[in-house]
């Protein structure tokens, strides 16, 4: 039995949260503190010595030794230099534990060490991380002890963003501003605020770490770069919400502690449709706190999982022909007094204000399509998008049929008289109680899907950064605001202008709407015909950051420069060619010093009990024996070849100077070579004998956890 938990006690005790600094700090220091928390404003640097030493003396009572700015660069993980609260000894030789504002808002790193696309150069290695007061400061125990992490931006010497939180800050100031000239369009003079606010839903697979360590592949790329399928797979879909078991059980337990100490809202657990899939899922809050508490879960479940001997895989597709692992990106509007912006009521069709956010949304995603899709990219997204429950690579947004009807009417015969309306689900038995349904279904095809009161952005891989997928959405939204109300401000006649642009705005952009299969081939054809962009790979999604539609609104509302949209692409390009050189040179190393030699050993085993017997036995029939052997010998050999093809393509690749270039070159060249060379091996691994093959299995992985 676990021990009992109290979690209203455990909430937030390592947080430095609106409680604690209300309670620590001066009256005049909090108000202040929150007006810019709350508010947006800049904050007063003449409170951050207050700040800081309520802080530290916080820290410190809770065992804390060391502080250290915690930040997000362009790595995909988080980053963090631990500094001591020591400073000088005094006369008596006992030490002075210090915190100053000045250490709490500004910290100083090495910006060259971390990828820049050519921002900063070896030579200019000053780089700043300034503190973000939004999200509170906390304290993580850990081995190394009690550490006081402060959320901070991280940016060059000359200002360039270097990091996630730096433009998705930005772009929730541009749609603040945006959104509240469309409230007050509809005379909303309440709401002082408009937040994005998130969910994200996390996926992930736990392998036992015995076994983990016995897989290169796993250790050097987070995926399976070979691998036979077992017996049984996912086919039964009997994992699927099924039983916990007890050692999963014992590690979400375990997560939940660590999580909600840290103020991290979890709330959902459960298993998910692959084999040693799970998922969890915390409380929505504001995009930016959302993205930090993200990165919070990934690090407490691979660091978690560790104690109890597991290992957490939070690559998008660790094991090929299983589900891959997705992050849900649940996205919404809400204002400051508790206006949910997507909220179409009973009523949608006489909800004029939801219509035209609708409508906006709509055109955002149409018009940025290429954007929103790059947005989800990453190398270990190219292997889950398309299939096993994942979303297809082009962008359609499900609105569902009550939606879609409101929709048709407006743009059918230029008004909307009505709204369909759920019905009763009768189950068939009588002791079970009527159900309301929904007005609509739900689409796990569709990549950006309507759900009630909040769009679900299904693209997003279960290793990124949900960052860049909130700063493009909240960015084209802002846009798509803004034009609405340009127009609508200098409308004589509010009611009729609001009309016809909700009705020009849905015709001109329902092509983006999409109800249907997903999956289907259909809808390839269907989407080209409808001139919908079906972008494949990473690599294709990049030049979307460097378009001069993105450059113009990205620009507008100032969440990246020219220059900073460059430099992003140019890490991406980077950062594919890197996992694929990374890749590819595992796949040589364990091909030709594993694979290789284990099927070396087989088939010499099998020549030798053909030997043997025929000593014995002249006259018997080796004929099985035979075939296995000759079977094998000719995959080793086409092993061996497309060993020997994959190592010239990797190093080929490597010369090209050109990011962009050497990316190309790796998707086009590198990754099929890496097929070619993976198709033998895994037939061989269903021939060799299993005490032979060098290690763990898709079963050994995937059932014995």
């Amino acid at each position: 039995m676990s021990e009992l938990v109290n979690i209203a006690e455990l909430f937030g005790k390592n947080v430095f949260n609106e409680s604690v600094m209300r309670e620590r700090l001066p009256k005049s220091v909090f108000k202040k503190l929150k007006q810019t928390i709350e508010d947006g404003t800049e904050l007063d640097p003449s409170i951050a010595d207050v700040v800081a030493h309520a802080m530290k003396d916080w820290a410190i009572e809770r065992g804390a030794t060391h502080y250290t700015h915690w930040f997000q660069p362009l790595t995909g993980i988080t980053a963090e230099k631990h500094d001591s609260f020591i400073s000088v000894p005094g006369h008596d030789g006992k030490i002075i534990m210090e915190f100053s504002g000045k250490e709490l808002i500004k910290g100083e790193s090495d910006a060259s060490s971390f990828p820049s696309g050519g921002l900063r150069a070896t030579f200019e290695a000053r780089g700043y991380t300034a503190w973000d007061c939004t999200s509170p400061a906390f304290l993580r125990e850990d081995a190394i002890g009690v550490t006081l992490c402060i959320p901070t931006a991280f940016c060059s010497y000359k200002g360039e963003a270097l990091d996630q939180k730096t433009p998705l800050l930005r772009s929730m100031q541009a749609i603040d501003t945006q959104a509240l000239r469309i409230l007050r369009l509809f005379g909303n003079t309440n709401s002082k605020r408009v937040v994005p606010s998130v969910g994200p839903e996390q996926e992930y697979f736990l392998v036992d770490r015995e076994k983990y360590l016995k897989r290169k592949d796993l250790i050097y790329t987070g995926r399976t770069l070979f691998g036979a399928m077992p017996p049984k797979g996912q086919e039964l879909d009997d994992h699927y919400y099924g039983v916990i078991r007890e050692r999963i059980g014992s590690f979400m337990n375990e997560v939940n502690r660590e999580l909600w100490k840290l103020g991290v809202t979890a709330k959902t657990q459960h298993n998910e449709v692959a084999p040693a899939q799970h998922e969890l899922a915390p409380i929505y809050t504001q995009a930016n706190l959302a993205v930090d508490h993200n990165q919070m879960i990934m690090e407490t479940l691979k660091k978690v999982a560790g104690r109890h001997g597991l290992t957490c895989l939070l690559h998008e597709k660790p094991f090929a022909g299983v589900n891959g692992s997705g992050k849900h990106n649940n996205w919404s509007l809400v204002t400051d007094d508790g206006i949910n912006m997507m909220n179409p009521g009973d009523t949608p069709h006489e909800n004029v204000q939801f219509l035209l956010v609708l409508a906006c949304i709509l055109k955002a995603v149409d018009v940025h399509a290429d954007l929103l899709r790059e947005s989800a990219s990453d190398v270990g997204n190219d292997y889950r998008l398309g299939g096993n429950e994942a979303p297809p690579a082009i962008i359609s947004v499900f609105l569902g049929d009550q939606l879609e009807d409101v929709i048709d009417q407006l743009c059918n015969t230029g008004e909307a008289t009505h709204s369909k309306q759920g019905g009763t689900l009768k189950t068939g038995v009588a002791t079970l109680p009527d159900l309301d349904q929904d007005v609509t279904d739900r689409n796990r095809t569709s990549p950006f899907a309507f759900t009630n009161n909040k769009f679900e952005f299904r693209m997003v891989g279960s290793s990124d950064s949900i960052a860049s997928s909130n700063v493009v959405l909240n960015t084209i939204v802002a846009e798509a605001f803004k034009e609405a109300a340009d127009i609508l401000e200098k409308a004589e006649d509010f009611d009729v202008a609001v009309h016809d642009l909700v009705k020009t705005l849905f015709t001109e952009h329902r092509r983006i709407v999409f109800n249907g299969n997903g999956y289907s081939k259909s809808w390839l054809k269907e989407a080209e015909r409808r001139g919908l962009p079906n972008i494949t790979c990473m690599v294709e999604a990049i030049p979307a950051l460097t378009t001069e539609k993105a450059v113009k609104l990205f620009e507008t509302f100032h969440v990246f420069t020219r220059a900073e949209l460059k430099s992003r692409a140019e890490v991406e390009y980077e950062a594919y060619a890197k996992v694929i050189n990374i890749e590819a040179r595992s796949m040589t190393n364990i091909a030709g010093k594993q694979i290789i030699p284990a099927v070396i050993r087989y088939t010499t085993r099998l020549a030798d009990s053909i030997g043997k017997i025929t000593g014995v036995c002249p006259e018997a029939d080796f004929s099985v024996q035979k075939e296995l052997l000759l079977e094998t010998s000719d995959l080793l050999s086409e092993m061996k070849t497309a060993l020997a093809e994959l190592i010239d393509l990797s190093e080929n690749c490597k010369t090209i100077v050109d990011a962009k270039e050497r990316a190309l070159a790796c998707h086009s060249q590198v990754v099929p070579a890496m097929e070619r060379l993976r198709r033998p091996a895994d037939i061989l691994e269903r021939i060799v004998d299993k005490d032979l093959w060098p290690f763990p299995s898709y079963g050994d992985l995937l059932f014995e956890v």
